[in-house]
């Protein structure tokens, strides 16, 4: 296959790659392509010759879905990187896919400008695999989800044929938004090599209230959000985070509550009195965070989930990534069942929530029995409550048992027909989506 693959690409970077016993996902040969041609040239090869490819950014989430444990060729685009149109007047910008996150972040810092996402683990994400896989954050409250800024795409099908979806200006409602087409899919029905964002400016003042509440106050917590919800408060993020993530990021372990704020100083300012004025009187100490160490805090939020960058763990203590969508209030609900999971099946269990659009980060710690009871528990009480539970990083052989995605929707027929149209011969990222996609 190498050599096959250096006789049609010369020029092409490529080595020698193996199985992924651990994750999944790998590759016999591992190339990066550093231009569109050399994308659109290896899919084409791969269309025509009945290979199949792995599409990834760095890997960091390589442990997210897949039943294979290696493609024919694992498609790297981390090489495939850089600014390419930035319009600092109009607010948008056109980058590689293969960026690294925060490093289109920084770029953009020198404009005071930003990508409104705040993905986990920017520091190893790509543009491309944020928006291929839809990640958010607990500023998704405030700001939206990546199907808020896309503006357009530029997508290599499997078969090699170029297309460009949406436009580069804000103000573009022509026909069917295919943006949201490709984003979350996966990377099972195009290679996505150039984003067109829409930007907001860097706030003037961040800050960030954090309230402790103690474990038998829960009702309290629960009435004080409903409160701040219909109060004038406008924050960008209203996360709930369990006893021990709380105290890897504060050194306090109690139920908290992260409240983040942006806008110019007065309003922020005003904006926390609000908070403290309402702050039950037998909660703990609030406390108030702002600027660099607001930011340190939500970087700190950001980079709890396990990833496909770090080698692998003893199977006596696997670490899962969970995905958990409720209603906005269960979520109060949800990290407190997982935490109850810490003592019925001997794990390490932490995570958070957002109040404002109902989305739970969790990671479980343990052997692989206590991880899959807890899993399946977990889904029970989801079901319950009419949410669900993704599992987004897990080792390969427990994919093997595990349904990461959970049950097929009653419009799976819709995914499959796109994926059959799109992809006929099943070249790209197989099985890496919802019933094996």
């Amino acid at each position: 296959m190498l050599s096959d693959l250096k006789s049609a690409f010369p020029e092409l970077a490529m080595e020698p790659g193996s199985p992924d016993s651990w994750l999944g996902n790998g590759g016999h040969v591992h190339v990066y392509p550093t231009s569109e041609k050399e994308v659109v040239g290896l899919l084409k090869f791969a269309y025509d010759h009945g290979k199949s490819v792995s599409v990834q950014g760095n890997g960091s989430k390589r442990g997210f879905g897949g039943l294979k444990e290696s493609y024919d060729v694992l498609l790297s685009l981390s090489k495939y990187t850089g600014v390419i149109e930035h319009s600092p007047g109009d607010m948008v910008v056109t980058v590689k896919a293969g960026t690294a996150f925060h490093e289109l972040q920084a770029y953009l810092a020198k404009h005071q400008q930003q990508v409104s996402l705040d993905p986990a683990m920017p520091h190893l994400s790509t543009v491309g695999g944020v928006i291929a896989s839809n990640d958010s954050g607990p500023k998704r409250m405030g700001y939206g989800s990546a199907r808020d800024i896309v503006l357009g795409l530029k997508v290599v099908y499997p078969d090699g044929t170029v297309i460009r979806t949406g436009g580069k200006v804000v103000k573009n409602v022509a026909g069917y938004d295919m943006n949201k087409l490709f984003i979350g899919s996966m990377g099972t029905i195009g290679v996505i090599t150039e984003i067109t964002l829409k930007l907001m400016p860097l706030p003037k003042c961040e800050s960030l209230v954090f309230i402790p509440f103690q474990d038998n106050r829960l009702d309290e917590l629960r009435s004080f959000v409903v409160t701040q919800f219909d109060s004038t408060l406008e924050p960008t993020a209203f996360e709930f985070i369990s006893p021990s993530l709380a105290e890897q990021l504060t050194g306090r372990k109690q139920w908290a509550l992260a409240i983040g704020l942006e806008d110019v100083e007065s309003s922020v300012i005003y904006q926390e009195n609000i908070v403290k004025q309402a702050v039950p009187k037998e909660a703990a100490d609030v406390h108030i965070f702002r600027s660099e160490e607001a930011r340190a805090f939500w970087n700190g939020l950001m980079n709890i989930s396990p990833n496909g960058m770090g080698e692998p763990s003893e199977q006596a203590a696997i670490k899962v990534g969970l995905k958990i969508g409720v209603k906005n209030i269960d979520v109060l609900q949800m990290l407190a069942e997982c935490v109850a999971l810490q003592q019925r099946h001997n794990l390490v269990v932490y995570g958070h929530g957002g109040f404002g659009h109902g989305l739970c980060h969790v990671v479980l710690q343990g052997t692989s029995e206590d991880v899959e009871a807890a899993i399946q528990a977990l889904r029970g009480t989801a079901k319950k409550l009419n949410g669900y539970v993704i599992v987004k990083h897990i080792p390969f052989f427990l994919r093997q048992s595990i349904n990461v995605w959970g049950d097929k929707p009653d419009y799976f027929f819709l995914f499959e027909g796109i994926k059959a149209s799109i992809d006929p011969r099943r070249v790209l990222n197989e099985t890496r989506f919802i019933g094996g996609i």
